[in-house]
């Protein structure tokens, strides 16, 4: 399971209503019942995807996140999750507003571009960058909102968002050195690939 997914569980209460945008395959909705007994829905447009979450038993709606959370009404679930899905929508600082009007919580992951790797690639080689957080081609890339650690502080700070938590990570930090992994948290948007936040309304 991805090193994002593990940390968000973390800020998961046992019992809880989650609702989990993007929620691809199911993966993480799957884990979170099986190990906290969480209850709730996943988002997803993928029709495999859908088809193969279906197949594990959970309950999805099929929709694209650009049309909103209408359906949902204000204060549904106790936490609202969106794991590197925010720099694929149209509107992400509307979606922000709206998985903080339907939740008491949301948790946010999204790759940081201002990862140092990102900044020589762009620098030096005058391309957008391909890594592992970042996968795709500048042709074929969901991603039309790239961010990074302080530009969502900047965004969370104009709309009253407080946040909860912060964490940094690296995908590959799982063979990382722990002192290369504290220099991650110290200094996240140079550093980390993958930003993951916990937040509330003010």
């Amino acid at each position: 399971m991805r090193m994002d997914y593990q940390l968000a569980e973390r800020w998961i209460a046992p019992h809880s209503h989650i609702l989990d945008l993007g929620c691809g395959n199911g993966e993480l909705l799957a884990h979170l019942q099986q190990r906290l007994g969480v209850s709730g829905y996943g988002i997803e447009i993928d029709e495999d995807k859908i088809n193969e979450a279906i197949g594990k038993g959970l309950s999805i709606v099929e929709q694209d996140l650009n049309d909103g959370l209408a359906r949902f009404a204000d204060d549904s679930f106790d936490t609202v999750v969106m794991a590197r899905a925010l720099q694929a929508v149209k509107n992400p600082d509307e979606l922000l507003l709206d998985m903080l009007r339907v939740g008491r919580e949301a948790v946010i992951t999204f790759p940081n571009f201002a990862h140092w790797q990102n900044r020589i690639h762009l620098g030096l080689k005058g391309m957008m960058p391909v890594s592992e957080a970042l996968p795709y081609e500048w042709y074929n890339t969901p991603n039309i909102h790239l961010c990074t650690f302080k530009d969502f502080e900047q965004l969370c700070a104009q709309h009253d968002i407080r946040i909860l938590n912060r964490f940094a990570v690296s995908d590959s930090e799982t063979g990382y050195a722990p002192l290369m992994s504290s220099l991650v948290r110290r200094v996240p948007n140079l550093l980390a690939d993958v930003a993951i936040y916990r937040v509330t309304k003010a």
